[in-house]
């Protein structure tokens, strides 16, 4: 396991934006999952690399709007959230997967027990 820890969330009117940071201390991907009050987790984005190959993936009610990208020389992650929706509310997590080998980036986002080490949440409420 890594050390997970995000930041970034915070109120927003609806259209507006938002940049959510993932820190991890190790890992060959990581993603993005929220989870609203009432509702299941679902994974929004994730990215995964090894050698190589990498990928990214985009969850349909994002695609357009949130965009993931990482800064390999922070270890950092992050989110950049536009036009943002108040069906965007939930509270973020970030995951880590620290094992070895290559996974698609679809494949992360929606088998979330390939990740090994989640952060704490992040809250994003967007008003309408």
């Amino acid at each position: 396991q890594v050390q997970v820890v995000e930041s970034g969330g915070g109120l927003v009117q609806a259209g507006g934006s938002l940049r959510l940071s993932c820190t991890a201390s190790g890992g060959y991907g990581m993603g993005w999952f929220r989870q609203a009050p009432g509702k299941e987790r679902a994974g929004v984005s994730c990215i995964s690399w090894y050698w190589a190959s990498a990928s990214t993936y985009y969850a349909d009610s994002v695609k357009g709007r949130f965009t993931i990208f990482r800064d390999n020389a922070k270890n950092t992650v992050y989110l950049e959230m536009n036009n943002l929706k108040p069906e965007d509310t939930a509270m973020y997590y970030c995951a880590a997967k620290s094992s070895p080998g290559y996974s698609s980036a679809y494949s992360l986002c929606n088998s979330p027990q390939s990740f090994d080490s989640w952060g704490q949440g992040t809250q994003v409420t967007v008003s309408s």
